[in-house]
């Protein structure tokens, strides 16, 4: 997986391309984003890179969320290794801000950035033309077979009673075949929604460096407001 930014969706609008037509986008307000972490085979058993995103009020924090960036704060580890002479031993810190969301991006090689180190998308995605963008979905609740899996619904002609919007037979047990039970994955009511999904090989349509801002041709998962991962997409083109 590629090195990419975590962002906040702004909204949906339109923009005009370089031959004058009219594209839909999705606005994205990417980075900066502090890298917190450097994973290494090593020391962790794999290549990774942990990233945050939007500064957090330290009168909210933790006291770990608080240790996790910054050395200033004492612990009962930290005194004992001074003691010994080994404080140099410890991993360096961003010493930045408690972040509001942490997340990991995996690399196939070792980083290339350090710790404290502000990822920008004017850098990250200068020369990329297509992207991934992983998110969660809006939540619907429970919800039926109708909204949930577009079934067409039973007749609403006269004889049909209440059953309008039912999921109808579930089982084979009427034909005396098969055994009896519903199947495994069969598409019944249920919760819809809210889960991860990844919407691959979107196209960058612009890029504002100067606001931090991506604009994506498309529809991005999740509501306005939600939290999204972007990456350089890893789809071939075979």
């Amino acid at each position: 997986m590629p090195l990419g930014l975590l962002a906040r969706k702004v909204g949906m609008t339109q923009v005009f391309n370089e031959k004058g037509l009219v594209e839909p986008v999705t606005v994205l307000q990417a980075g900066p984003c502090p890298v917190l972490q450097v994973r290494t085979t090593e020391r962790d058993g794999y290549n990774a890179v942990q990233i945050g995103f939007e500064d957090k009020s330290r009168a909210r924090a933790t006291r770990a969320e608080r240790g996790h960036v910054s050395s200033e704060l004492v612990s009962k580890r930290r005194e004992k290794l001074k003691l010994a002479g080994q404080l140099e031993s410890l991993p360096p810190k961003a010493e930045c801000e408690p972040q509001r969301f942490v997340r990991e991006f995996r690399l196939d090689a070792a980083a290339t950035v350090a710790v404290g180190a502000k990822l920008v998308v004017g850098e990250i995605f200068k020369d990329t033309k297509k992207i991934d963008v992983i998110a969660n979905t809006k939540g619907r609740g429970y919800t039926g077979v109708m909204k949930r899996w577009n079934f067409a619904g039973l007749p609403a002609a006269h004889g049909a009673k209440k059953v309008h919007r039912s999921v109808g037979s579930t089982s084979s047990l009427a034909s005396n075949r098969g055994f009896g039970r519903p199947k495994k994955g069969k598409k019944m009511p249920g919760q819809y929604g809210n889960e991860r999904v990844t919407i691959r090989n979107l196209t960058v349509v612009r890029i504002d460096a100067e606001n931090n801002l991506l604009l994506v041709r498309g529809a991005v998962p999740g509501p306005n407001g939600g939290l999204v991962m972007i990456r350089p997409t890893n789809k071939i083109k075979r």
